[in-house]
């Protein structure tokens, strides 16, 4: 078998934090915990999770700060803290044009001193048709020091989340990356994966659960595996 942090230290993209699509939204005063577990299973590897939990809080009208903890596992080997990630997202439109616009930043601070830190930063747009909400996103991802320090990196998110009933909703999810993000990398390089995405949310006395869950298929770190992502937030 592979060894996990071998595989991942060579992929073209780094393992912190998790693969959640970031979507524009106002919420001032409202503080969310939230739940999160992914997973990548690739031939020759032992199944590699992620559990993950984070606290956040809408500062105002347009700012929304997380900070994340993000753990590591697999069959072969033990649970151990993976990294700390302090998430920033600014809404910069609210209503002016057909689309939401906002900035988001991402800090991840590895466990270990010595490995490197990475900076991921882009735009985050989000647009309604009837029902349907439309988000996609533009990331660049740069890493100091360690092995994570290598050129900028590029990569995308994009969904798809219809409204179908009051409390549950689907769609799709899909995620990629592209390489240097000035020299894309040839095709065969690239990592590409896409699919289903259930959505729902629960009312609570004090607040309101949300939760969703995808699978993706395709290509994770240049090798095909596929990825299950799962979150629970509790917004209060």
């Amino acid at each position: 078998m592979l060894c996990i942090p071998a595989a991942l230290a060579g992929g073209a993209a780094f393992a912190d934090p998790g693969y959640y699509v970031v979507t524009a939204y106002s919420n001032p005063g409202v503080r969310t915990l939230d739940f999160r577990y992914w997973t990548v299973a690739s031939r020759g590897s032992a199944l590699a999770k992620w559990p993950e939990v984070g606290l956040g809080w809408n500062v105002n009208s347009r700012w929304y700060s997380a900070v994340i903890a993000s753990w590591i596992t697999a069959s072969d080997m033990p649970t151990t803290l993976s990294s700390w990630n302090w998430q920033n997202d600014l809404l910069l439109t609210q209503g002016e044009v057909p689309f939401d616009l906002a900035i988001h930043t991402m800090v991840s601070a590895p466990r270990h001193v010595g490995e490197g830190h990475t900076l991921e930063f882009g735009p985050a747009v989000q647009t309604d048709i009837g029902r349907t909400q439309l988000n996609a996103n533009v990331f660049a991802e740069k890493g100091y020091g360690g092995f994570s320090q290598q050129p900028t990196q590029l990569k995308y998110q994009w969904q798809v989340r219809h409204r179908w009933k009051p409390g549950l909703h689907f769609g799709a999810q899909g995620f990629g990356e592209l390489g240097e993000w000035d020299r894309w990398a040839p095709a065969g390089r690239q990592s590409h994966r896409a699919g289903p995405a259930l959505f729902g949310s629960i009312q609570t006395g004090q607040g309101e659960i949300g939760w969703q869950a995808a699978y993706l298929y395709g290509k994770t770190y240049r090798q095909r595996g596929n990825m299950f992502t799962a979150r629970v937030a509790y917004h209060f």
